[in-house]
């Protein structure tokens, strides 16, 4: 390649408006790979971290932002043998611990984090994928081991990790219930849900609908707050387990260990911020190609289009709460 230079979104300052600049192309380091991105994923935390907020993910501006990417591989460093030039690719690749994020036109990425793109999946809907997707697969799979015979509930079974752990748990063979408002009723049942409405029904009230009062056997929170504290009370006696991506706050363990169930916290930004674990995060995504070309994965995506040089517009759409679906970014 030539092109010394490529532009990208950098938050310079907390609070302040992402601004549009040239900056150096990465330079490969060994076991990476250098992508041209084509589509980045905007996440909550992003516009959180440009906020000043989220230092969870020890990211310090100024800084690239944005941890999900579709594209094509440009160049490959000598040791990397899995991926070749002009392989569409995608991941969570960046954007945290200090990692150049996917708001530019090029990332240099370690492969482990990688896996080849779904052939039936745009590259806009690739970018929607991993960082869902991981923290779904990681809960579900990697923790609470879900299977068929089992009953599931996941609570806000229409957002971003909800909607990707009721088609998890459904490839997998389970029953799968979830949470949400009336609205989003059409959305959960169209993934293969029983929607439960968490506003008109209380957790003694569905346990004993759909469980005979027997309890679920894993219950997957993404909301955290009371919902998780919910959730202890709605498990199977002995072997229900709870897992959460947002267990942050401070929670009273009774009820989880009056009936014998176990709980397990869900925190996909490690392999990033300590560098352990990345080849398991390129290993899940390559389970989510298998799906998704096995047509039991689809995703949520907002139809409305963002380039480089409007992404404030997307950022302020998703802080808001006003996206449906995944906004992504065209690079």
């Amino acid at each position: 390649m030539n092109q010394t230079t490529m532009r990208a979104a950098i938050a310079v300052n907390a609070g302040a408006a992402l601004q549009v600049q040239d900056m150096p192309l990465p330079e490969l380091k060994a076991g990476q790979v250098l992508v041209k991105i084509i589509a980045s994923g905007v996440n909550p935390l992003d516009t959180k971290i440009s906020s000043g907020q989220g230092g969870h993910a020890r990211q310090p501006l100024p800084a690239v932002l944005g941890m999900d990417l579709a594209g094509v591989v440009a160049a490959v460093s000598a040791d990397v043998s899995a991926f070749n030039i002009g392989d569409e690719v995608y991941g969570m690749a960046g954007g945290i611990g200090g990692n150049q994020g996917s708001l530019a036109q090029y990332i240099a990425v370690d492969a482990d984090l990688l896996a080849r793109k779904p052939k039936n999946l745009s590259m806009r809907e690739a970018a929607v994928l991993p960082l869902i997707f991981i923290t779904a697969w990681e809960g579900l799979v990697d923790r609470a081991n879900v299977r068929a015979g089992q009953k599931v509930l996941v609570q806000g079974g229409a957002g971003g990790v909800g909607h990707v752990a009721v088609q998890i748990a459904k490839a997998r063979g389970a029953d799968v219930f979830a949470t949400g408002s009336a609205d989003s009723r059409a959305i959960i049942e169209s993934f293969g849900a029983t929607a439960i409405d968490y506003r008109h029904q209380a957790p003694a009230d569905y346990l004993a609908q759909h469980t005979d009062g027997e309890g679920f056997d894993i219950v997957y929170d993404t909301v955290g707050g009371a919902t998780l504290d919910a959730s202890f009370g709605v498990l199977k006696l002995y072997t229900g387990h709870v897992v959460s991506c947002l267990g942050w706050g401070e929670h009273k363990l009774a009820p989880l260990s009056f009936r014998g169930a176990t709980y397990s916290g869900v925190f996909t930004l490690l392999p990033l911020i300590t560098g352990k674990g990345r080849k398991h995060h390129g290993e899940i995504l390559a389970q989510a190609t298998r799906m998704a070309e096995a047509g039991q994965l689809r995703v949520l995506l907002d139809d409305r289009r963002f380039s480089l040089e409007n992404v404030n517009d997307a950022h302020a759409i998703v802080a808001a709460g006003q996206a449906i679906g995944k906004v992504v970014i065209d690079i």
